[in-house]
């Protein structure tokens, strides 16, 4: 009985030293975020979206694998007018990660802008995959009005 004491005081022990041990480890520092992004992000929240081309046009050539990077572009080059290349740059998003819901959300906002009725449904629907609560998926919920108010307008 006697060792069995021994044998628990001692994995009690060298649990503590352990953890004692893991205590004294510094946290892992978050990767600083691209600091044309940030800057791009603050342009599109002022609605100076030349501005946002700028920063966000360094943002994607220097993390040219960066879905939110494509898709802020997209969205400013939208909104400046650029069509085609804000196509460009929410296909460019999907292709990274096909389930960006952002760019699903503002390619079906696109497609809105170009009349294009039944691609922008097809973006919902995506969405629809994507969110896994709908009513809790607020590019679903803010798609979802832009095609209804689109639908009531024609």
């Amino acid at each position: 009985m006697k060792s069995l004491w021994a044998v628990a005081a001692l994995i009690v022990s060298l649990v503590f030293v352990q953890s004692r041990a893991f205590a004294d480890l510094p946290e892992p520092k978050a990767k600083p975020e691209n600091a044309n992004i940030v800057a791009g992000r603050k342009a599109i929240e002022v609605k100076d979206y030349k501005t946002a081309l700028g920063h966000l046009t360094k943002a994607v050539q220097e993390a040219p694998n960066d879905a939110d990077a494509h898709s802020m572009l997209g969205y400013s080059y939208r909104k400046v007018g650029t069509f085609d290349k804000s196509m460009e740059h929410y296909q460019r998003a999907l292709k990274i990660d096909s389930n960006h819901r952002s760019a699903h959300e503002y390619l079906g906002e696109l497609y809105l802008d170009m009349n294009q009725l039944p691609n922008a449904e097809k973006q919902l629907a995506a969405l629809k995959k994507a969110c896994p609560f709908i009513g809790k998926c607020e590019e679903y919920d803010d798609l979802k009005k832009a095609v209804d108010a689109y639908k009531a307008k024609k």
